[in-house]
């Protein structure tokens, strides 16, 4: 379900490149910035931050794919098209809207 997000002044570096590859390959399914769709859950939730979803869990996801435990959009099928590079450049952003919506 969407989420309001406030967007960060200023992105560090990397995560506008990880905002970039979140458009083309996440956001229709989590949103703009991280929202939420009716497919996907916001990223801008205390259930995905760090102390509970390390960047980590964000590689394993897209690369392995994920059975559904805390949301009711089904399983997240693998992304093959992206790296693990590019996913922890996905996640720096992801960080950066979190931090600045009060995710810690």
């Amino acid at each position: 379900d969407k989420v309001e997000v406030k967007i960060p002044e200023k992105f560090s570096a990397v995560a506008l490149e990880g905002k970039e590859i979140f458009e083309e390959n996440c956001s229709t399914c989590h949103g703009e910035n991280a929202a939420g769709t009716d497919q996907g859950p916001s990223f801008i939730s205390s259930i995905y931050r760090p102390a509970h979803h390390a960047d980590q869990a964000f590689v394993l996801a897209a690369l392995t794919g994920v059975r559904a435990h805390h949301w009711k959009f089904g399983n997240m099928p693998k992304q093959p098209q992206v790296t693990q590079a590019q996913v922890l450049r996905i996640a720096q952003y992801i960080r950066e809207l979190q931090r600045a919506n009060g995710v810690k």
